[in-house]
């Protein structure tokens, strides 16, 4: 067995503990570990060495009795690895066969699903060429890492999955995603909190919940800066360019340019909401709240599903500032007029359409 085929199986082996997947005999001879470490098989881990494919399809079982009593957060995890590049070559595919999951999830049997693949304390890690299908709750999620480069990579489950967002990371700097087409029924990506250096170009974004910043501030303070979104197409999706907080956070999210975007048929174009509250939450009154600055929403061409287009709504007490949008046109798929929301918003308009009242033309 080579160093490659060794990996494919080495990704099997993270779920051993279902008994569902075959791994190599002489290894489980050996040990009784849920986890292997690639460098212990002469892994290069340089960046640059082609160490790990992903040629065929890796399936997670189908029914929720198969995870019972493994008290499994994250289906396929990466951890604390250094220069790890996998290429699905566009041809290997992850299917986290979710659907019973879904519908456990809204009947509301299950109050969460597993991670499809997790990658955390990860520096230098790359993935390219990778199909990620139906998770049962998310399908990537970067959580501490330094340096990472994704492209070329398909993500997709059904609009109505719940949860099934497909990047997410926080508490990570230095992140690249570049041509990839995403689709399912959350955020296509969404940025948590702890994060900067963020590159985000040539995404098509559609059915899901657009691009988004958060939601940010819910249990401590946020930090979120150095985000650069451009040249995505959003198609179908509920929100297109998105921030989001909730009431009671604190921090700062800024630096945050979103610009050369197409909008296909989007229900909530551009969006900044201080007053973020999903799910069954109940959500009171709160005037503290993380402060929103330095945004840019350039060159936004397309229609709008819903009448209003932009909603700008920031708190009263913790105001959004230095706001600005420019080159934006956008209608309804009719090729009628929409109209913006602005509540305690502080920056400037330069050739808006529609008129967003609380800016400075």
């Amino acid at each position: 067995m080579d160093l490659k085929e060794f990996f494919i199986l080495s990704l099997l082996l993270c779920c051993a503990q279902f008994g569902w997947t075959r791994m190599p005999r002489n290894y489980l001879d050996e040990t009784s570990a849920s986890h292997v470490n690639v460098m212990d098989f002469e892994a290069v881990g340089d960046g640059e060495t082609d160490d790990s494919q992903i040629l065929g399809h890796i399936l997670a079982p189908s029914e929720i009795s198969s995870w019972e009593s493994k008290h499994v957060e994250t289906w396929i995890l990466f951890d604390s690895i250094k220069g790890l590049t996998i290429n699905g070559s566009g041809s290997g595919k992850i299917d986290g066969q979710g659907s019973s999951w879904w519908e456990c999830k809204s009947e509301a049997k299950c109050s969460s699903a597993p991670t499809a693949v997790g990658v955390n304390g990860c520096d230098d890690f790359q993935i390219n060429g990778l199909k990620f299908v139906n998770s049962q709750g998310m399908h990537v999620v970067l959580n501490k890492c330094n340096g990472v480069k994704i492209s070329n990579v398909e993500i997709s489950a059904p609009e109505d999955s719940p949860n099934t967002d497909g990047i997410h990371f926080q508490r990570c700097k230095n992140v690249e995603i570049t041509n990839s087409v995403i689709g399912t029924g959350d955020d296509c990506i969404s940025i948590g909190t702890a994060t900067s250096n963020v590159n985000i170009s040539k995404v098509f974004c559609g059915p899901g919940h657009g691009i988004s910043v958060g939601s940010l501030g819910k249990h401590d303070s946020a930090a979120v800066e150095q985000i650069h979104v451009s040249n995505c197409t959003l198609r179908s999706t509920m929100y297109g360019a998105r921030i989001k907080t909730w009431q009671g956070g604190s921090g700062f999210a800024k630096s945050i340019t979103f610009e050369d975007i197409i909008i296909d048929s989007t229900d909530n174009p551009i969006v900044i909401d201080q007053y973020y509250c999903n799910g069954n939450h109940n959500c009171g009154n709160n005037t503290s709240a993380v402060e929103v600055s330095d945004v840019k929403f350039i060159n936004f061409q397309g229609t709008s599903s819903s009448k209003t287009a932009i909603k700008l709504a920031c708190s009263e007490t913790v105001a959004c500032t230095d706001i600005h949008l420019r080159q934006v046109h956008l209608k309804t798929p009719e090729s009628n007029e929409v109209k913006a929301y602005c509540l305690n918003v502080k920056g400037t308009s330069t050739d808006v359409n529609p008129d967003v009242p609380c800016l400075d033309n």
